[in-house]
């Protein structure tokens, strides 16, 4: 509400004649709300820094990742893969998976996601292997499939010979300065070429 009121004025002087409203109580934060303030901000800091706590607590050490390189992966799964050798199929499937995975991880092939032909069909067009191992994968990679699917029984002399065969493939391509004009060692001859699965018909 507005009220009037009588204005006595002086010579120069304006004198409104009116009244403003009169404008509501102001809030004066006590004590208590402060207090609840700052607990809040104290809750949510240390939510904070528990979630932080939990994820670096989670997180794998990246100096342990970056220090396991491809072949170093490889060698060390090879190795558990001799477990198997007693039971040539799984040994054929895991010793054939560890060749394939250290092929994309240490040259980007995509080894792993294609079947033996598809990956075979692309090998040729390879820049990243030479003739030598290119030849060699062909080979170990059909017999390692003649053992899965083919149901081919090889010795354990020939897993044997396999596997050497492929830890031979890794440590021929690990990284490393060679010197000029250094001609790298033969890979282990590959087993011996078994039969066909099923006879082939004579012309």
């Amino acid at each position: 509400m507005v009220a009037a009121t009588n204005a006595v004025t002086k010579p120069g002087v304006a004198v409104p004649t009116t009244l403003h409203d009169i404008k509501g109580p102001i809030e004066i934060p006590t004590v208590l709300m402060w207090l609840i303030r700052i607990g809040i901000v104290l809750v949510l800091a240390g939510l904070l820094w528990l979630g932080w706590w939990l994820w670096q607590k989670r997180r794998p050490k990246g100096e342990t990742v970056a220090l396991v390189s491809p072949d170093q992966r490889a060698r060390e799964r090879l190795a558990q893969a001799l477990d198997l050798i007693g039971q040539p199929e799984p040994f054929c499937t895991a010793v054939s998976e560890i060749t394939r995975t250290y092929l994309e991880e240490r040259f980007g092939l995509r080894a792993p996601d294609q079947t033996t032909e598809e990956f075979l069909a692309e090998l040729p067009r390879s820049i990243v292997l030479d003739l030598r191992h290119k030849q060699f994968l062909a080979d170990f990679l059909t017999q390692c499939d003649l053992v899965k699917f083919a149901r081919f029984e090889p010795t354990r002399v020939e897993l044997e010979q396999l596997h050497a065969s492929a830890l031979n493939l890794v440590e021929e391509t690990v990284p490393r300065s060679a010197p000029a004009g250094a001609v790298p060692p033969p890979l282990p001859p590959a087993a011996p070429s078994p039969p066909p699965p099923f006879p082939v018909a004579q012309p």
